[in-house]
This record gives structure tokens, C-alpha cells and sequence, in this order.
């Protein structure tokens, strides 16, 4: 398959919007959430995820399943995305971190609905492409910064939500102490080359957490800083 011209993206993520949709639908018994909320599904057919991946896989940017960005990682599976995004319940006004930034999709897809997100990335050539990338889309509201996500951010802290792109082999204690009370954070984990589940954190008021499994996943591992 050769790339398709610029002007035919439109029509390919409006596909991919209809194929996630359908995701949603088969997994609802799972995850609770039988379609894209208006706001997630709107940034998922704006955000031009062929701008976030390799010149090698652009062909590929609108298919359903996660692609390799270099460095041995990975931007994540569409749905992945979106479900994540919905399930951290974005606002406009929202401040989110994001641990993990990869190629910067996520990020971007969190900026289409909150006031702003923060997020980290270790591997700094990945880190400072992402950031580049995203200032030259007009992504004025995401500030990237290189270090250990395990650490958070905590000088922006309290967030209203946190997503965590890949997967620890425990909840990092040091993101749920900058969860803001009522926010929630979504992450993976689990051990690489073993189970992993998607969990979905709810900080309460009195800074108790309660915990949902979701679904099971597989993603790269959280690697902490040295």
C-alpha cells in the first residue's frame, strides 16, 4: 500500500473513528463505555496521527494497532488511545500529566479537550522530537520536560488526571501522592512478558484510592531513571 496524498487523511481517520467506535462496542462488557464520548471522538478525527509516526509507517497511520516509533517503543493502538482519554475523563481546564511521551499522539489528543497537559518522556531524543513536533502542530498547551515518569511532575502537581503510557510492574506511589482529589489516573500494569491490566484509579476526598481493573493490555515497560 503506498501513502496516500495528504488531502485523502481526512477520509482515513474518519474511517479509523468508525472502527474504533466499533472497538468500543465489542468491549463494553469490559470497560463499561459502549461508544466515544463526543469530545474524544471529535479529537480522534482531528488529531493527525500520520504526523506522529515515522515516514516508513505513515501508509500505516490509520490502522487500528500500535506502530513503532523508534528506540524500541511503540505509539499506542487508536483505541488504546481514546480509551485512555475517555477513561480519565477529560474537562476543558483540566491540567493532566502524562507519563510517557513517546511520539506525543496521546498528549496531543489530551490538548484537544484539557487546559493543559504536562508530560515525560526518558529517552530524550523521543522526548525532544515529541515536543518539537508539537509546537510545529500548534500545540500551545503541552509542555514536555525528559525524566523519570516514575517521579511525576511533582512541581505542577495537583492533576486532575494522569495517564501513564506504559506499563509499570506496580501503581508508582509518587503518581497517586500528585493526584488531585476526585481525579484519576490511568495506567497499565504489569511485568513485561506477563500479564498487564489496565487500571483506572479514583483518588477520593479523603485521599483513599479505589482501583478498576479494565482490560487487559500489553504495552512497552515503564523503565524508571538512573
Amino acid at each position: 500500500m503506498s501513502a496516500p496524498l495528504a488531502a485523502d487523511y481526512a477520509a482515513e481517520r474518519a474511517q479509523l473513528v468508525e472502527e474504533v467506535e466499533a472497538t468500543y462496542a465489542q468491549t463494553a462488557a469490559l470497560t463499561g463505555l459502549r461508544a466515544m464520548s463526543p469530545q474524544v471522538r471529535a479529537a480522534l478525527g482531528k488529531v493527525e496521527r500520520h504526523r506522529f509516526v515515522p515516514d516508513s509507517q505513515r501508509a500505516l497511520a490509520y490502522r487500528n494497532h500500535p506502530l513503532p516509533i523508534g528506540a524500541g517503543q511503540t505509539i499506542s493502538q487508536p483505541y488504546i488511545v481514546a480509551l485512555s482519554t475517555d477513561l480519565v475523563a477529560p474537562r476543558p481546564g483540566h491540567r493532566v500529566l502524562e507519563v510517557g511521551t513517546g511520539s506525543g499522539y496521546q498528549a496531543a489528543m489530551l490538548a484537544e479537550i484539557v487546559g493543559q497537559v504536562y508530560t515525560i518522556e526518558l529517552i530524550a531524543d523521543l522526548g525532544n522530537a515529541a515536543a518539537e513536533r508539537l509546537r510545529a502542530l500548534g500545540y500551545r498547551n503541552v509542555e514536555v520536560r525528559i525524566g523519570d515518569g516514575y517521579a511525576g511532575w511533582p512541581e505542577k502537581a495537583p492533576f486532575d488526571g494522569i495517564v501513564v503510557t506504559a506499563a509499570p510492574p506496580q501503581v508508582p506511589q509518587a503518581l497517586v501522592e500528585q493526584l488531585k482529589p476526585g481525579g484519576r489516573m490511568v495506567v497499565p500494569v504489569g511485568s513485561s512478558g506477563a500479564a498487564q491490566e489496565l487500571l483506572v484509579i479514583t483518588k477520593r476526598a479523603d485521599g483513599t484510592t479505589e482501583t478498576r481493573s479494565v482490560l487487559p493490555v500489553r504495552f512497552v515497560p515503564l523503565v524508571p531513571g538512573k
